[in-house]
């Protein structure tokens, strides 16, 4: 009797194994690893199929959108496994996540394993027992308007970047790309650094005072509190907030300027009248907690407070939701279900008392209606939530903290508001003497302000945090205020005039520019960490700490795509998009309708290809420009930024146009830095020239320190020939070696001319230590350096030569072909033959190699049970176990990567495969005789016989994966019929997240 076997396929191997404990026997649960196809390169479509409409996006515009998609290269085993597990079952399951990129991954599986058996759609939120189980007997179909959605997206992205992009590389530069989202997102970050750039501050002063209550022996310092200045004379003090960002002040508030407010300080301390409590104010105070974990607030909390980047916060849940501790990590919905308002608030009561909790749940809504929709809250997994503590043992380093700030916030999210009271009091001190243009028997009033919390609520499990707001005055925190009575007298004990200056709109964080977007509704919060990395590997932004700064190509991008493709950034347009996707997620719209009036237009407004085909002339030179002053400018160039000043004296071209002279750009300045004052600076700075060390006594030339493009060098020179005086006039003629040149030539008879030119002999450089100053070396070390590689000594054994110098990847010892790396540079000259002998006598790849790692982890990794090191190779920073090697990506820093990261690396590297090796191209021999030629004529014909025969198999093969394309179309509906599964119609979809 044959044993049922049902195929489960999830996307990641983490998961597959955490739902086969729960399944059991009789269940095979295999990951397909994401997507295991997406839409062709058109330059891999068969010769056939490129020539017509789909040949340009692998998308056949005139005929309803139809994309061509292949499996891809690095997922054929992939499909091949799963296509033998689905051999031996009866049934099968797509368990992908359920929204749209899920979907999509279900529908291009049913497509490519054209299953025989049935086939149930098993969705979950969360990978327990219980929800598992449950989404096992309650399965359902495919939803395909999740799938048109994505689908569209899809295409959407591929049309917007395959027209947009090759205009960005002509106009701007190469390796550039334009996006519906990282153009938006882009913008923002070049908007806010614009804003920056026309800043001006506006500097204010006021006053701080230091108070305490009075008492018959003076006063009680125990009760001492600050206050600030507020209003003079019944005129309100300006603060930052009345300002604008030109400078200006926009209210009717009074400036104070330094020798007025140092005035007043002093006239105040000298002052012999009364300070008074004028008014004493009370008002309740009520704070609600925040609503649980969406992607973004995520996102944004995890970067506040752990310091996370977006990368690594969802690298982190994906191992958590994967893992079984938290659910999903990608939703728009801060809703809890049932079952997770009952386990926060029996956690709470527990924990914290029955009075920390509400009468009723608190129930939250978000936003966004859309498919994401579908998930409820992060949360900790299951009916009832496990502790930190209780995890402690189990989960560590960025995933405990993670989970704890997931539970924190989850718990806290049901819990009671805090409460308590806020005081505000006002005092008034009487100018007695006149302070400038202040008169004597001005009132000064100051201000304080106390919280009190007399109720914590959900502050006992988690308090919010938040991104810093410019020229606010701090949030009020808990403090009390002294014991206060309106008419009381207070002694002043101490008055300080302080300066201000208005700070410019901070730059964006991975933070803030998150939630930016999410604001503005663009893009969805799934794909801001793709997008964030996606701008960072392109060169458009740079991360400085936290803060995100644009790069100045950029500005040249955005200034563009504004001139030019001005609906496509505009905020509103981009928003706009993301409600169309949702509608035709709910099937309110079709998805080859909205397609022909983004790409081809509609009577109401211009499509892209209408906007691709009127650009007109696009003047590169002034995109890439910026005119920072009447005789400076910024440009743009191709190997990067630089200063172009036009000068009086400058020479002229062959068009009678003065030569510009061209001035770097120091490479740490950032965009806001580059003032006219700062160009003015650069370009007044005096040139750096050569220094000329000295001469080298052994072939008596000069050797010149020089600050190259690749960092500072020493090199060799020849000397200036010595000059020639005519003996009648005194007059310089022609230097001593023209002179002898012209003696000797004038003598020796004619000659043939060689019939080679001796190449000319390069003269000798070095690059100068990390340690070593262009402008402080000496003629000694210059040598030193010139002379490398240094001769150790020989070792007494073999007897060969160790030299000591610097290569490409640092400094190290050579030994015919056996090397050892040394510590630093300055070992190259300090180490001795002893020294030398003894690193190679240790072992090369011992523990002598392990301390040289940027980082060890003290886990193995739990596939290979080997060490993880994190170390520094030629393409940067990567992570290995000894067997599989991962780059580290761009974006992501050394000290982000933890253990949790370092292992989801080399998981997905594993599960990538090795790259395949590129074959060399085999140079034909040359034929010598007619015979050969014939001989190959007629091979030629036969293989191109059978290169066609082969591309129309393949032409045959390859079109079946267009939907609606004969026998897999009618199988499909085969399929579907023996299912219960629609046969998708329209839809599909391809790689890459919303």
């Amino acid at each position: 009797m044959s044993v049922s076997k049902k195929l489960v396929i999830v996307e990641s191997p983490a998961k597959a194994k955490t739902i086969a404990q729960y399944l059991g026997k009789g269940y095979e649960v295999q990951a397909s690893v994401g997507h295991i196809r997406d839409l062709v390169e058109p330059k891999n479509l068969p010769p056939e199929l490129k020539k017509g409409s789909l040949g340009k996006f692998s998308v056949d515009v005139e005929n309803g959108f139809e994309p061509y998609y292949v499996v891809s290269a690095e997922k054929k085993k992939t499909v091949t496994d799963l296509k033998r597990a689905l051999k031996d079952a009866d049934e099968l399951f797509l368990a992908t996540d359920e929204d749209r990129e899920g979907e999509a991954i279900a529908w291009h599986l049913l497509q490519v394993l054209n299953p025989k058996v049935p086939v149930r759609r098993m969705v979950f939120h969360e990978i327990t027992r219980e929800a598992i189980e449950h989404a096992r007997d309650n399965t359902r179909e495919i939803d395909t308007a999740l799938v048109d959605a994505q689908e569209t997206r899809r295409i959407l992205d591929r049309l917007y970047g395959y027209e947009v992009s090759p205009v960005l590389w002509r106009k701007v530069g190469p390796g550039l790309s334009a996006g519906r989202v990282q153009s938006a997102a882009t913008r923002l970050v070049v908007d806010r650094e614009r804003e920056r750039l026309a800043f001006t501050a506006a500097s204010y002063w006021d006053l701080a005072a230091r108070l305490a209550a009075s008492t018959e022996a003076g006063a009680d310092t125990a009760t001492a509190f600050d206050a600030r200045l507020v209003r003079l004379g019944g005129d309100r003090i300006a603060s930052g907030r009345d300002f604008d960002d030109t400078g200006a002040l926009t209210s009717k508030a009074v400036t104070l300027d330094e020798p007025t407010a140092r005035a007043l300080t002093a006239a105040l301390e000298a002052s012999t009248t009364k300070t008074v409590v004028s008014t004493l104010e009370s008002k309740p105070y009520s704070r609600r907690p925040a609503a649980p974990f969406t992607t973004s607030t995520l996102q944004q909390e995890a970067a506040r407070k752990l310091r996370f980047s977006s990368r690594q916060t969802m690298s982190v849940a994906q191992s958590l939701y994967e893992n079984g501790y938290i659910t999903y990590m990608r939703t728009d919905s801060p809703s809890l279900s049932q079952q997770a308002i009952n386990a926060a608030r029996t956690q709470a009561t527990a924990l914290y008392g029955a009075d920390t909790i509400p009468d009723k749940p608190r129930l939250y809504t978000g936003k966004n209606k859309s498919a994401q929709e579908a998930h409820e809250a992060i949360r900790p997994a299951g009916d009832s939530f496990r502790t930190p503590q209780q995890l402690a043992s189990t989960l560590r380093g960025n995933e405990f903290k993670l989970y704890d700030l997931i539970w924190k916030r989850t718990v806290a999210s049901q819990m009671a508001d805090a409460k308590g009271s806020t005081a505000t009091v006002t005092i008034a001190s009487t100018v007695g003497e006149k302070a400038g243009d202040i008169e004597a028997g001005t009132v000064a009033e100051f201000t304080a302000s106390g919280t009190v919390i007399t109720f914590r609520g959900f502050l006992h499990a988690y308090e919010e945090s938040h991104d810093e707001e410019r020229n606010a005055p701090a949030e009020p925190s808990e403090a009390k205020l002294p014991p206060l009575t309106e008419g009381q007298t207070l002694d002043l004990l101490d008055v300080e005039a302080k300066g201000h200056e208005t700070s410019p709109p901070p730059r964006y964080t991975e933070a803030s520019l998150i939630k930016a977007l999410e604001e503005l509704g663009i893009g969805r919060p799934s794909t801001y960490t793709a997008t964030i990395s996606t701008i960072v590997d392109r060169g458009y932004v740079t991360p400085r700490g936290t803060a995100l700064i644009p790069s100045w190509t950029a500005f040249s991008v955005v200034r563009l795509l504004e001139e030019f493709f001005a609906d496509l950034v505009q905020y509103d347009f981009t928003a706009e998009m993301e409600e169309d996707l949702d509608r035709i997620a709910g099937g309110e719209e079709d998805r080859v309708d909205w397609l022909n009036s983004f790409y081809f237009g509609t009577a109401t407004h211009r499509g892209l290809r209408q906007v691709i085909d009127n650009l007109g002339d696009i003047d590169a030179r002034a995109i890439n420009s910026i005119v920072l002053s009447d005789d400076i400018t910024l440009r743009i160039g191709k190997y990067g930024p630089y200063l172009e000043v036009v000068e009086p004296d400058a020479a002229l071209d062959d068009e009678g146009k003065p030569v510009p002279r061209r001035v770097n750009i120091p490479p740490e300045l950032a965009p806001d830095e580059l003032t006219a004052v700062k160009a003015r600076e650069l370009v007044d700075a005096p040139v750096q020239t050569d220094r000329v060390l000295g001469s080298n006594p052994a072939n008596g030339k000069n050797v010149v320190a020089k600050d190259g493009r690749f960092g500072p060098y020493v090199t060799e020179l020849d000397p200036e020939p010595e000059p020639v005086a005519d003996p009648a006039t005194g007059e310089i003629v022609e230097t001593a070696a023209t002179a002898a040149a012209t003696a000797t030539a004038a003598k020796a008879p004619a000659k043939k001319p060689a019939a080679k030119k001796a190449a000319a002999v390069k003269p000798r450089t070095a690059s100068l230590f990390k340690s070593m100053d262009v402008a402080t070396i000496d003629l000694d070390t210059a040598l030193r350096l010139l002379d490398l590689p240094r001769t150790v000594g020989a070792d007494p054994e073999s007897g060969e030569e160790i030299l000591a110098q610097n290569g490409r990847y640092g400094p190290y010892l050579k030994k015919g072909v056996d090397t050892r790396s040394l510590t630093s540079e300055d070992q190259i000259f300090e180490i001795d033959l002893a020294g030398a002998l003894e690193l190679y006598a240790q072992p090369k790849y011992g523990a002598r190699r392990a301390s040289s790692a940027l980082k060890d982890f003290e886990a193995p990794d739990p596939e290979s049970g080997k060490a993880i090191k994190i170390k520094d190779g030629r393409f940067g920073a990567y992570v290995t176990d000894g067997v599989t090697n991962a780059t580290i990506p761009r974006g992501e820093t050394v000290e982000e990567v933890d253990f949790e990261r370092a292992v989801q690396l080399l998981a997905d590297k594993r599960a990538k495969g090795p790259a395949k090796p590129r074959a060399a191209a085999k140079k034909a021999p040359a034929t010598k005789t007619a015979a050969k030629k014939t001989t190959t004529a007629k091979k030629t014909a036969t293989v191109k016989k059978a290169a066609g025969t082969t591309a129309a198999k393949a032409a045959v093969a390859t079109t079946t994966t267009v939907r609606k394309a004969g026998a897999t179309a009618a199988a499909t509906k085969a399929t579907a019929a023996k299912t219960g599964l629609p046969t998708a119609g329209a839809a599909g979809t391809t790689a890459g997240s919303e």
